[in-house]
């Protein structure tokens, strides 16, 4: 005898649709309990009803033989499938899915993507969105507000299923087209519920998208559906179960049977069909609100209660929804402020739950690392973005920011380092978390490079190495490894960085190297690898740089010299940061008073030459004083004393409020441009200038004008510089402010 079969149509999602299954299943009492999902994961699913695991979690399948084709399948805790799950454990029944298999999807990967959109632009509006219609067709605007009024947040839905399904068959009665992957799928449910059917000992329950019913339920000879699944593609997949965030639950996450707000979801799951839920979630509200120092009173919570309910009652909806709860809110509670409104939204709606899965889980091996390693880190996955200071002193705080830096290395971007301790010293590190599922994916591809995650990175990393050309990017490879704790790696890098140096004469790449270089030195003080060879290289490579230094500037256009004096600017800091050896600080000195004695160096270089110089007491003032007066002099090409000045002043501008004899030299130069060549160079001035801030700017006029105060004597100097110089005055406000300061 073949058993009966039922076929629930639900919403993947929906907090209604799962309450009423679990009453229909009840009723029913099926001894075999089949789910739409992939085939060759059904040995999976009876790990959903263990204890330790805490939705939401997805099931993971990825092709065996290329990881990156994945797919993920998410369950929360409200989804209907996950609630079929439990109830099929709990009472023994048999459970399996019974869709097409993973491979069938991930074996042409991005062709298989491709197809499936062609053949929903090949459907027709019906198709495409099922719901929709049905919506439309009772008078509402979108097939969202029509199924939680229907389904989801009836409080008398009467025989859902039933409904569904006549509803369902009558959109696809016809000539209804569907696209050749979804007549695949439902030929493969539908001998799937024939087998289960002949073998199962009682009633049968089949869960599935409420679209799929009428197929499901239709008579077909089980031959013609073999044929249509002949030639399917197949590949080798393997599955798991991965942590699942709410906000990729949310629809905004790409996931196509997403919802708008998980958060209210979790909320109908739990309450039920209480009369009390309005409340319960305004209290919610209000909890938050008042967390975040908004004032709200219990009479204010009433007032948004009644609201709600009344603007339910307005637009004909049978409860209150959490968009008339949200209008509520803000009308009541928020002050009509929408701003305070969202400031609460993201956390109330989407919510930051991460689910845990349980260790019999069989993972991929960094997975399962990862767990381990979390586990002793005491770092929590979180999906919200959370701030980490780490004090690398402490055990604790070495231990986690390694584990960090390894992952950035596998580029899973758990951890972004905010600042690198450059604010706070070398010993100290902000990161800012943000878990997000497709790591899982990320860590699975890694898989080629090692069976831990300190293998793995250390191996990705080498591989990284031995491929990279340019001297800069290894520089960062060899840093990526000192910071991650992969000696190996960093020594593979540091003999590949030595040799690659030893080999080159570009200046750029050279002065590229310096930066990450730097950083190694600074931070071996506090990681347990030291840099002492690296320190003895560092040397090395400045005297290289300083030798090719004065060839490489000269005859540059605008945009290499540009790119040039970036890297000098951080070569320099890179240099004092280091900390090297005077012998090294004199021959990089050397080069850069090469540079202001060739007379075919960029003048933007030959700028910063000098300031650098001046800077660091190599240039004396009165030096520098007519350096920049010979250079900003009459006889000098406007734009070669153009790229002159910006070289030595951009980013210290601030220096001419205090350096007289340089702010005289600036000051007669700009006296002794025609007004074309002024206006022509205002861009630049304002460009210089644009670091100062409003006092910085006003003292600096003062000073400019400082030369005539005894003639101003009783005079307002801003005020009266103005009827005193007019020219001179209009030249210095258009450059520093546009206009009076």
């Amino acid at each position: 005898m073949t058993a009966a079969v039922s076929l629930f149509g639900i919403r993947h999602h929906g907090p209604g649709s799962a309450r009423r299954l679990v009453e229909a299943l009840d009723a029913l009492a099926p001894a075999t309990v089949l789910i739409e999902g992939p085939v060759d994961a059904s040995d999976l699913l009876p790990l959903l009803a263990d204890p330790a695991m805490v939705p939401p979690v997805a099931l993971l399948t990825y092709a065996e033989d290329n990881p990156a084709a994945a797919s993920f399948f998410p369950f929360a805790e409200w989804s209907p499938e996950y609630r079929a799950v439990l109830w099929a454990v709990r009472h023994g029944a048999a459970l399996r899915f019974i869709d097409l298999p993973a491979g069938d999807r991930l074996a042409d990967g991005d062709a298989a993507a491709e197809s499936e959109v062609a053949d929903a632009e090949a459907m027709d509006a019906v198709g495409r969105d099922p719901i929709g219609a049905l919506a439309a067709a009772a008078g509402y605007a979108d097939g969202e507000s029509w199924w939680s009024d229907v389904i989801e947040q009836n409080p008398a839905p009467g025989p859902v299923f039933a409904a569904v399904a006549d509803a369902m068959t009558a959109l696809r009665s016809g000539e209804r087209a569907i696209s050749g992957r979804e007549a695949a799928r439902e030929a493969h449910m539908r001998l799937e519920i024939a087998r289960a059917a002949k073998e199962s000992a009682g009633p049968v329950a089949v869960v599935c998208g409420a679209w799929h019913v009428p197929a499901l339920a239709e008579k077909r000879s089980l031959a013609a559906d073999r044929e249509i699944l002949r030639g399917r593609p197949k590949v080798k997949v393997r599955a798991t179960w991965a942590p699942w965030t709410s906000p990729r639950l949310a629809s905004g996450s790409g996931y196509g049977a997403g919802v708008a707000a998980p958060g209210w979801c979790a909320h109908l799951w739990a309450s039920g069909d209480a009369d009390d839920r309005d409340t319960v979630w305004l209290t919610r509200i209000a909890r938050l609100l008042r967390d975040r120092g908004h004032f709200v009173s219990t009479a204010s919570v009433i007032e948004a209660q009644r609201l709600g309910v009344a603007l339910a009652a307005l637009r004909g909806r049978p409860a209150a929804g959490f968009e008339e709860l949200r209008d509520a809110t803000i009308a009541c509670l928020c002050f009509g402020e929408r701003l305070v409104w969202e400031d609460i939204a993201a956390e109330l709606l989407i919510g930051a739950a991460v689910g845990a899965i349980p260790d019999s889980t069989p993972l991929a091996p960094l997975l399962e690392d990862l767990q381990r390693q979390q586990r002793a880190t005491r770092l929590k996955p979180e999906a919200l973005e959370r701030e980490l200071t780490l004090d690398l002193r402490s055990e604790a705080g070495l231990a986690r920011s390694t584990l960090l830096h390894r992952l950035l290395a596998l580029d899973v971007p758990w951890g972004r380092l905010a600042d690198a301790g450059r604010s706070r010293g070398t010993f100290r590190e902000n990161w800012q978390l943000c878990w997000q599922p497709e790591f899982a994916v990320r860590l699975v591809e890694n898989l080629v490079h090692g069976a831990t995650i300190a293998d793995a990175a250390a191996a990705r990393v080498i591989a990284a190495i031995e491929e990279e050309a340019d001297l800069g990017r290894l520089a960062e490879w060899v840093r990526t490894a000192m910071l991650a704790d992969l000696q190996p790696a960093a020594e593979r890098g540091i003999d590949r960085l030595e040799t690659r140096a030893a080999l080159t004469s570009d200046c750029g790449s050279l002065l590229k190297t310096l930066p990450p270089m730097a950083d190694i030195v600074r931070y071996g003080e506090a990681r347990a690898g030291t840099a002492g060879h690296l320190a003895a290289l560092m040397p090395r490579i400045v005297v290289q740089a300083a030798l090719a230094l004065p060839y490489a500037a000269r005859n540059l256009d605008a945009a290499a010299a540009d790119d040039l004096r970036g890297a000098i600017l951080a070569a320099e800091n890179a240099i004092q940061l280091a900390e090297l050896a005077a012998e090294t600080g004199d021959s990089w000195r050397r080069a850069l008073h090469q540079l202001l004695a060739d007379a075919q160096t960029a003048p933007v270089i030959t700028g910063l030459a000098a300031r650098l110089l001046y800077e660091a007491d190599q240039l004396a003032a009165d030096a520098a004083a007519e350096l920049l007066g010979r250079m900003l002099s009459p006889g000098t090409p406007i734009a070669d004393a153009a790229g002159f000045f910006d070289g030595f002043f951009a980013g210290s501008a601030a220096r001419l409020i205090h350096d007289a004899p340089l702010r005289r030299a600036v000051d007669d130069w700009l006296l002794t441009l025609d007004d074309d060549a002024f206006t022509a160079s205002l861009p630049l001035f304002r460009r210089v200038f644009s670091g100062l801030d409003r006092a910085e700017r006003r003292r600096l006029f003062d000073a400019v004008f400082e030369k005539a105060a005894g003639a101003a004597a009783g005079y307002r100097l801003l005020g009266g510089a103005a009827a005193l110089w007019p020219a001179h005055f209009a030249r210095v406000t258009a450059i520093l402010d546009g206009g009076a300061p």
